[in-house]
């Protein structure tokens, strides 16, 4: 017990609440205290300002944690409309590449009225960067046949040699094995994939008449010639014309219309004049 009175805190803590009960006393009108308080008013001012600092910095502390409650709470509410808008943005995105497939798919018809046009998700590739061959999730089930030509809006990307009854198998125009007769200018040209160009996703143009007048930035083609390719897809454009040792050996590079690293949806065209076998067997 002496310990405790012995106490700086406790003798201040002491002291303090006198005052505060002796302030409290004097303040009443005609407080027989009044005298004696105005006797210590001078030597107990100090006391007072420092109670009345502490009494500010009191109520400091609690106004601070009070105003961080709040301020979580907003932070809180913020956060929760940031999610939402970010919900609502991915929903915005959703919905505008679906708006965007539809009209694609509403140009395709209008321009291949023709040929059936019928979608498909990539769900594999091999081995590599490029989409040389690849695997949509659209099959016989679908109306997929062999030999199919397959596009995007941008342009064209190669025909379907494999079916099953809920896949199908793609073999691009950047692929080695792949050729395709094209047009420029309303020439007649080959356009095929090449093994020095194929790790840059370019394609090699030959067959290019003495009397084709070729120039960079030409558009290319399909010709419509060999059946399997209508006529008027886009294939890409003249990159690059290299000469060889005679007019006939020159050839030139095609920067396809679509780009084979980001591929992720094709559109299958199946010709409605023909009459489809449901049937098709994996070959």
């Amino acid at each position: 017990m002496l310990r405790l009175f012995k106490s700086k805190l406790f003798i201040l803590a002491l002291v303090t609440i006198t005052v505060l009960v002796i302030i409290g006393i004097s303040s009443r009108a005609g407080s027989a205290v009044n005298t004696v308080g105005n006797a210590l008013g001078t030597p107990l001012n100090p006391f007072q300002k420092a109670v009345a600092f502490l009494e500010s910095k009191v109520g400091g502390i609690f106004t601070y944690f009070e105003d961080m409650k709040q301020l979580k709470k907003e932070n809180d509410e913020l956060r929760a409309k940031l999610d939402e808008l970010e919900r609502d943005s991915r929903d915005l995105n959703r919905l505008r590449e679906e708006n965007k497939m539809l009209r694609e798919t509403l140009n395709l018809k209008d321009q291949f009225s023709d040929y059936e046009s019928i979608g498909g998700n990539i769900i594999a590739k091999d081995v590599g960067n490029w989409f040389n061959i690849f695997t949509i999730d659209s099959g016989t089930k679908d109306g997929v046949v062999i030999d199919s030509p397959v596009i995007t809006s941008k342009g064209l990307v190669g025909s379907v040699y494999q079916t099953g009854p809920l896949s199908s198998k793609v073999i691009s125009i950047i692929d080695v094995e792949s050729a395709v007769s094209a047009m420029v200018s309303n020439y007649i040209v080959i356009v095929r994939g090449d093994i020095t160009l194929k790790d840059q996703g370019l394609l090699r143009m030959d067959r290019i008449p003495v009397e084709l007048d070729l120039k960079v930035g030409d558009t290319v083609e399909t010709s419509g010639v060999g059946g399997i390719f209508p006529k008027g897809i886009l294939i890409g454009k003249v990159k690059e014309i290299r000469q060889g040792s005679t007019e006939l050996s020159r050839y030139a590079v095609v920067e396809p219309a679509v780009d084979f690293r980001r591929l992720r949806e094709v559109f299958v065209l199946v010709d409605k004049t023909k009459n489809i076998e449901t049937g098709n067997e994996e070959r």
